[in-house]
Parts: structure tokens; C-alpha cells; sequence
């Protein structure tokens, strides 16, 4: 009896197996050739795209039909990379692609095409400007396909997800920008592997965790990653940077002041630090300063005296101290600065100020304790905060070093260009003052000779030819004339290779703050650039750097 029980579970389970594998075989063999074939080609275009993945296979596997005729096997692998994005793009509400049909590329909106740099013969896609688009997808692997462009700007959208690894394959890119996004995730490390990268424009996303060091070990010029979710201390590298603006504002970042700042003296025009959780406090050595126009490290936590050394920034322009716990006198000095014109250091514990700071264009002094001026603490709270002296050593920070930081690993310069160089373009307002937002219009037609840039980039190693100067945009620029669509191709074209799916959870878009001034547009360069063909890109305007820099929401 005992024997039969054990056999029963035994034949229990021998029949679902059977009923299991007999359903799964009437499956396969009441499923026709058509749906054989399909289940077929699902699975070969996902070992596909494993392969291009693993193996970093660019488009050997893609067979384009012979009607597509292309003028160089670069603009036949643009077409490859623009299609696949396409595809990824589930919403164009302004019908930005909708001429993106056909092989010539170079008349797709958005879409911008130079003289290859390494070949006077040929014509290659040299930059993609989508800005204001308010489109809605992600981004594929096949944009690595666009070795040549020297700008990706996709700025006010709504893309998501991550940057793919492929764009270590834009050796030479020079200016990125994804701001006012959805992209997520951690630091995209792929920009680490640019070489020829000088702006940098991470804004309004969601991108979180820290910082890597190499960052701040780059040849950039600008880094703009405010309002994400970076957090943990700053390194301590922080000021090898050769950067003249940097904005970190409004993320999660907390510790000591970094006092390498004091380090980029001799490139840093501005610097944002606002709305983190820095705890200490300010170093006397940051008068060293003196190119700095913009210096704002408010709502913060930073205690103890402003340094009189302040007084020594002679270039600046706007210094804002607000909302921390500073205390003590303002010092005399920092109001007498030749330049400066707007001055905050409201909500803190500041006990005396010089006269000086009243005759200043624009000052906030409200919710400190100062005798005789409005809007003040209660005497209670006064006396309960400045009760309690502050110890600066007590936050252990690192003290300033002042050894200069390792220069940046640059080629030697680039050979003059050959045509005269435009004249300089007028000098730009001052940061600090409201300036138009860049316009949600096209892109303007191309200048016939381009003004050159701020800085020239390196040339490159001998496989990889020299990248083409961002070009500086007239502001504001023209209506382009209307672009007329390529005619349609007379064969029908077979679909680009699959991507991967759009993403799934689309975080709202950001809204920039109230404190914030219309953004005005990216830096103004001035040092020659090495010799390039006229660019038939976007041309941003020369207004001067933003400050703090929100990138104005897409139009809804």
C-alpha cells in the first residue's frame, strides 16, 4: 500500500508532462509558413541586435535596396542612423521628420551637412540641431553612425532614457547638448570618451548618483548640469577644470566648499552653486578669483564670516550670499568692487554693513540683524544663533592647495585659418541682466564665412581628422527659407534595423524656477578655430553665457 502511494505522485507528474509537450507540439505544427517566418525574423533581428551590440558591428548585415543612390558610403550611413531614430520617435507634433525621406540626407530637417574635413571631395553630415522640437522618443545606437558631426543639440524635448555607448564613436563632437529632457539614469560616461568635446549641457534631466572625477580633467569650457539629482561631495579635482562657466545648481550635492576652486583662477568667469547642501565655510584664499563676473553659491549651508579676500574679485558682477548662515560685518570692500551691481545676502546672520552696500544698483539685505533696516530676524532668534560661535575647522575640510592644477593632455594647436578671420563680434551684456530666450524658430541659413569660436580645439590624432569648429549663430537668427521636401524615392524603402523599445515611464518635464533670468545663449568664443569649410549648421546667438541657465520648457 505504502509502494503505491509513492507511485501515484509519479504518474501525476508524468502526465503533465506529457498534456505539456503535446500542447506545445499542436502548436508548432498547427502554426503555417507565414507565421514560422515571422517567428524567424523576430528572433534573427534580435541576435541582430545583439550582434551590433556585442560585437560593435556598424552595418555590414544592412542590405539597402540599389535605387537608394548615395554620393559617399558616409551619407549612406547617416541615412541608416536617421531612419533607425525615426523610428524611435513616437511623437513630432511640429513635423520636424517628416521630410526625413530618401537618400538625401542633407536636405532632412535638422539635418546639416560640410565639406568632410579629411576629404574636400565629399559631403558628410556635420551636425544635428532639433532644438524646441518637443518631440518624444529616445535615442539609438545608429546615431554612432554620424562620426562626423561636430554639434548634437536635441535641447527642450522630451527624450528619454539613456545616452548610448555608440557616441564614442563622434570623435568629433564639440558640442552636446540634451538639456530640458527626460534622460535618465546615472552620469552618461560615454561623453568621458569625446576628445574633441568643449560644451557640455546636461540641464534639466534626471540624471542622479555623483560625478566622476575625470570630468573635471576634461579640456571643456562649459558644463552646465543643473537641475538633476547628482548628489555626494564634490571631488577633490574639482578645480583642474579649465572652465570659464560651470553650474551645478539645484542638484543634491553636500559637503565642504570646494576650495579647489580657487585653482581655475585663471580661466573660471562664472560659477553657480546654488541650492546644494554644501556645509562649511567659505575660504579667504577665494579672492584669488579675480575673472570671476558670477559668483553664487546661495542657499547652501555655509557658515562663518564673508571673507574680505571678496573685496579682491575685481571683475565681478553679481555675488549672491543668500539664504545660509553666514554672520559677522559685510566687509567694505566687496561693496566698493568696481563692477559690481547686484548684490544678495538676505536670510543669514550678518550683524553690520558698510553704507557702500546701499548705493548698489540692486541689493537685498532683508532677514539678517541689522540695526535700523527693515525686514529683519527677531531679536530672539539673533541672539540664539550668534550665541553660539562658529569653529571653521571643525568641518574638517580639505585646505586650499596652492600648487596649480596638472594641465589638461592637449596635441599642439592647430594651424592658422587660412581666410581672414570676420571681425570680433560685439561684447556681450553682462550675465546677470535678463536677456531674450533663445528663438523656438529653424535653424538660419549659413553665414558665407562663419565667425570662429572661443577656443580651438586640439587637432586630432593622425586616424581621425580635425573637428569642425562649432560656428557661432548670429541672434537673433533669420527665418530659414523653406526647405522643400527630397521627392519621394521611386522604389519602396525597407524599414532601418530595430531599436530598442521607447521608454516606459516618462517623468514630467521640469519647470525652471521663479528666481531664474531668461537664459541667454551659450558662450561667446573668441580664439581662432582651425581651419574649416563653411558649416551649413545652427548658429546660435553671441549674447553672453547664461547665467544659472534654465533652457526655456517647449511650447505646449
Amino acid at each position: 500500500m505504502k509502494a503505491k502511494t509513492h507511485i501515484l505522485p509519479f504518474f501525476a507528474t508524468l502526465t503533465l508532462i506529457c498534456l505539456t509537450t503535446a500542447q506545445h507540439h499542436s502548436f508548432s505544427s498547427n502554426a503555417g509558413p507565414r507565421d514560422l517566418q515571422t517567428i524567424h525574423i523576430k528572433q534573427s533581428q534580435r541576435q541582430l541586435l545583439h550582434y551590433r551590440e556585442e560585437l560593435d558591428i556598424e552595418d555590414e548585415y544592412l542590405m539597402l535596396p540599389a535605387c537608394l543612390k548615395f554620393d559617399n558610403p558616409r551619407l549612406r550611413s547617416a541615412y541608416i542612423a536617421l531612419q533607425a531614430w525615426k523610428l524611435a520617435i513616437i511623437s513630432d507634433p511640429l513635423n520636424l521628420t517628416s521630410n526625413w525621406v530618401g537618400s538625401d540626407v542633407c536636405n532632412y530637417t535638422g539635418v546639416f551637412c560640410a565639406t568632410s574635413l579629411d576629404n574636400s571631395s565629399i559631403q558628410t553630415v556635420a551636425g544635428i540641431d532639433l532644438n524646441h522640437g518637443d518631440m518624444a522618443g529616445h535615442l539609438v545606437a545608429e546615431l554612432g553612425l554620424l562620426t562626423d558631426i561636430a554639434l548634437f543639440h536635441v535641447n527642450s524635448n522630451r527624450f528619454c532614457g539613456k545616452v548610448p555607448k555608440s557616441f564614442k564613436k563622434l570623435k568629433l563632437l564639440y558640442e552636446l547638448d540634451l538639456s530640458n529632457n527626460r534622460f535618465a539614469g546615472r552620469f552618461p560616461y560615454v561623453v568621458l570618451d569625446l576628445p574633441k568635446l568643449k560644451y557640455l549641457d546636461l540641464r534639466f534631466n534626471e540624471f542622479e548618483g555623483d560625478l566622476p572625477k575625470e570630468l573635471f580633467d576634461k579640456d571643456l569650457d562649459a558644463i552646465f548640469i543643473n537641475h538633476n539629482r547628482f548628489a555626494l561631495e564634490l571631488p577633490d579635482n574639482f578645480g583642474n577644470s579649465p572652465v570659464s562657466v560651470i553650474v551645478l545648481a539645484n542638484n543634491k550635492f553636500h559637503g565642504c566648499f570646494p576650495t579647489s576652486l580657487v585653482n581655475m583662477s585663471k580661466t573660471l568667469n562664472e560659477v553657480i552653486l546654488m541650492n546644494n547642501g554644501l556645509r562649511s565655510c567659505l575660504p579667504r584664499e577665494i579672492g584669488l578669483l579675480k575673472k570671476v563676473t558670477v559668483f553664487d553659491a546661495s542657499n547652501n549651508k555655509l557658515f562663518g564670516s564673508l571673507p574680505d579676500n571678496i573685496g579682491e574679485m575685481e571683475s565681478l558682477e553679481l555675488l549672491n550670499a543668500a539664504h545660509n548662515m553666514l554672520s559677522g560685518n559685510i566687509p567694505g570692500s566687496v561693496c566698493l568692487l568696481p563692477h559690481l551691481k547686484n548684490f544678495s545676502y538676505a536670510y543669514n546672520f550678518f550683524t553690520g554693513e558698510p553704507p557702500a552696500c546701499l548705493d548698489l544698483e540692486n541689493f537685498d539685505d532683508g532677514r539678517n540683524c541689522l540695526r535700523n533696516r527693515p525686514k529683519q530676524r527677531s531679536t530672539l532668534q539673533c541672539k540664539v544663533f550668534l550665541s553660539r560661535p562658529v569653529k571653521c575647522e571643525a568641518f574638517k575640510c580639505h585646505k586650499f592647495d596652492p600648487s596649480p592644477p596638472p594641465p589638461p593632455v592637449t596635441s599642439p594647436p592647430p594651424p592658422p585659418p587660412q581666410s581672414p578671420p570676420p571681425p570680433p563680434p560685439s561684447p556681450a551684456p553682462p550675465s546677470a541682466l535678463p536677456s531674450p530666450p533663445p528663438p523656438s524658430s529653424m535653424p538660419p541659413p549659413p553665414p558665407i564665412h562663419p565667425p570662429p569660436p572661443f577656443y580651438s580645439p586640439p587637432p586630432p590624432p593622425n586616424p581621425p581628422p580635425p573637428p569642425p569648429p562649432p560656428p557661432i549663430y548670429q541672434s537673433p537668427p533669420p527665418p530659414p527659407p523653406p526647405n522643400s521636401p527630397p521627392p519621394p524615392p521611386s522604389c519602396a524603402e525597407p524599414p532601418p534595423p530595430p531599436s530598442p523599445p521607447p521608454c516606459h515611464e516618462q517623468p514630467p518635464p521640469p519647470s525652471p524656477p521663479v528666481q531664474y533670468l531668461p537664459p541667454p545663449p551659450p558662450p561667446v568664443y573668441n580664439s581662432p578655430p582651425p581651419p574649416a569649410p563653411v558649416y551649413n549648421g545652427p548658429l546660435p546667438p553671441i549674447n553672453g553665457i547664461p547665467y544659472a541657465s534654465p533652457p526655456p520648457p517647449p511650447l505646449y
